[in-house]
C-alpha cells in the first residue's frame, strides 16, 4: 500500500496535475511529483513574513512535494480587498536582489513548464529584467517559430520606460489568477517566487482577468501606493509571461507580447 507522511494512503483524486492523498488519519494532502525544489523553497519564502496564506510544505524531496489541501469556495470583494493589502506586504518583505532565489532554492527554477533561472543581478531592474526575463524567452519563441524574426527586433528595439526605482519585492512570480484560490481568503499556490519589480505580480494578476481586479488593486494601492504611470508600465511586465507563454504554447501570445511594447 502506498505510504505519505509515514501513513498509508486509503484514497486518491486526481487534481489538474497534481494527486489529492486520503490519509489514514484522515487528511487529505496534496502530493506534487517531478522537479519541485523550487517551488517548495517558494511556498517556504512566501509563508515565511505570515502575511499571506499558501500551503503548508508538509515534505519535499528531490522528486516528492506534499502540502496541505487548501480550502476552496468563491472570491468575495472582501477577501478580494483583504487580497490586495496581503500581496502589498509581501512584496513589501523583499528579497536580497532582483533575480534572487528563495533561500535554499535552485537557481535553476521553473515558471509552468518553462525553465527559470533566478540568479542574484545587483544592476537595475530593467538590466535584469531584460536579460533574464525576456531574451531568453524570445529567442525560443523565435526558435519555436511562436515570433518572427521582425517582431523580436521590434521588441528588442522599443522603448521601455520602467518608472522609478523600487527596491527588490518578494514576488509570487508566477501570479495568474489560475493560482489564486479562494476560500474566505486568498490562497497562493503554484509559486515562480524570486525576487522583482512588485508592479509584475499585479500585471500578471491582471493578464488574463479576475472578476475582483479592480477591488485587488485598488486596496493594494491604498495599502503601498504605486507609482506614478503604473498602468502604462502594465504592458512592459506582462511582456515576460506572455514570451513564456509564446514559447510553450504558441498561438498569438507572440503578437500579444509585441504589441505589449509597442
Amino acid at each position: 500500500m502506498t505510504r505519505v507522511l509515514g501513513r498509508a494512503v486509503v484514497a486518491t483524486r486526481s487534481l489538474g496535475s497534481v494527486e489529492v492523498c486520503t490519509l489514514d488519519d484522515g487528511r487529505e494532502v496534496v502530493v506534487k511529483r517531478g522537479d519541485v525544489a523550487a517551488e517548495a523553497a517558494g511556498l517556504r519564502w512566501l509563508a515565511e513574513p505570515g502575511v499571506v496564506a499558501v500551503p503548508e510544505v508538509l515534505h519535499a524531496d528531490d522528486a516528492t512535494l506534499v502540502t496541505t489541501l487548501v480550502p476552496t469556495g468563491s472570491a468575495s470583494r472582501a477577501a478580494a480587498e483583504a487580497f490586495g493589502r496581503e500581496l502589498a506586504a509581501l512584496h513589501a518583505a523583499g528579497a536580497p536582489a532582483f533575480g534572487a532565489p528563495p533561500p535554499g532554492g535552485p537557481t535553476e527554477a521553473w515558471i509552468g513548464e518553462a525553465p527559470m533561472r533566478n540568479e542574484p543581478h545587483d544592476g537595475p531592474w530593467l538590466d535584469w529584467y531584460l536579460a533574464d526575463r525576456v531574451q531568453p524567452y524570445l529567442r525560443t519563441a523565435v526558435d519555436r517559430g511562436a515570433l518572427s524574426a521582425s517582431a523580436a527586433t521590434r521588441i528588442e528595439g522599443a522603448t521601455l520606460d520602467p518608472g522609478p526605482a523600487e527596491p527588490p519585492a518578494r514576488l509570487h512570480g508566477d501570479l495568474w489568477s489560475g493560482n489564486v484560490l479562494w476560500s474566505d481568503r486568498a490562497w497562493l499556490i503554484d509559486p515562480a517566487a524570486h525576487g522583482g519589480h512588485r508592479e509584475t505580480d499585479l500585471a500578471m494578476f491582471a493578464l488574463f482577468g479576475h472578476p475582483h481586479l479592480e477591488t485587488v488593486l485598488a486596496a493594494y494601492d491604498e495599502a503601498a501606493p504605486l507609482a506614478d504611470g503604473w498602468r502604462d508600465r502594465v504592458g512592459l511586465h506582462q511582456l515576460f509571461p506572455l514570451l513564456v507563454h509564446a514559447a510553450l504554447f504558441g498561438g498569438g501570445y507572440g503578437d500579444a507580447a509585441l504589441r505589449a511594447v509597442t
